[in-house]
């Protein structure tokens, strides 16, 4: 075989070999494409729905603030237009035992100490939120016709023949009206003529339809109804003090807003609206 053949055809298998290694590069290539597209996970699409879908914030409450909390809402939703307020209102204890169960909640505001203290103990709330937000008054009511009873005293009158209170585990009002009538000698004669409610809105309620001649609750849920009248509130030395404590619960699901609301319940703004309606600043 002729030189000049030999080198032709040998650049002709060069040739070959070239085009069949581009095309294996090519190949590789394709499949390797293929197989990533195969396995990336495809990036949900967030709606504009899901992106204005505010975060809702859950209180579970004593319902001596419905009154405060619900002007309250209308000011902070208007500066934080994210955050949806939703109350859970009902007795302390009740709420307590909810969330002890598991139940939804991202901030407990309680009328009492022990209900805060009982969460504590046992982790359910977010012990460094604590805050003692509020203080109330113990006070005596009676119907606004009644002439009769003036003072705590006068409950001793044989005349009267009921007077409300609260359920001693629930309503921590209940256990202030006993600490109360304790240190004023009142305590074993009155006890006979109680009358017992689940929660304090329901015992003034007895008042206002002369289902009991008085009652006990706190000064701000007197103010709530004009059909009865404070006659007496309870000597500052007569019962421990009164706090409403506050904090975020262990389990929310939304502590960083949960944290911002609490914080914001505490501003000037905010007190001078609890203040309005009764309440004490706590210490």
């Amino acid at each position: 075989m002729r030189l000049s053949n030999l080198i032709r055809k040998t650049d002709k298998t060069r040739a070959a070999l070239g085009r069949m290694a581009f095309s294996l590069v090519l190949l590789v290539l394709f499949i390797s494409g293929c197989s990533s597209a195969v396995n990336e996970t495809p990036k949900p699409e967030v709606s504009q729905a899901d992106q204005a879908k505010p975060i809702e914030l859950l209180v579970s409450t004593a319902p001596s603030l419905k009154g405060s909390l619900e002007e309250i809402k209308s000011l902070y939703s208007a500066k934080n237009a994210q955050v949806k307020l939703v109350y859970n209102y009902g007795p302390s204890g009740s709420l307590q035992t909810q969330i002890e169960q598991g139940a939804a909640a991202d901030i407990f505001i309680s009328q009492g100490k022990p209900q805060m203290d009982a969460l504590e103990q046992k982790g359910l709330i977010k012990q460094d939120s604590r805050v003692n937000l509020l203080g109330d008054e113990l006070v005596l009511i009676v119907n606004k016709n009644n002439t009769s009873i003036n003072s705590f005293e006068d409950l001793a009158k044989p005349e009267v023949k009921k007077i409300g209170i609260g359920e001693a585990g629930s309503v921590p009002a209940a256990k202030t009206a006993q600490e109360t009538l304790e240190t004023l000698k009142l305590w074993d004669t009155l006890q006979p003529k109680f009358v017992i409610g689940k929660d304090l809105m329901q015992i003034m309620t007895y008042v206002e339809t002369d289902n009991a001649e008085a009652a006990f609750v706190w000064d701000t849920i007197a103010i709530l109804s004009d059909k009865v009248k404070i006659v007496a509130a309870a000597p500052a030395n007569s019962h421990k003090p009164v706090v409403l404590p506050a904090a975020v619960v262990a389990a929310s699901k939304n502590s960083d807003e949960a944290s911002k609301f609490l914080e914001y319940l505490q501003s000037d703004e905010a007190m001078k609206i609890f203040e309005k309606n009764g309440f004490i600043r706590g210490e």
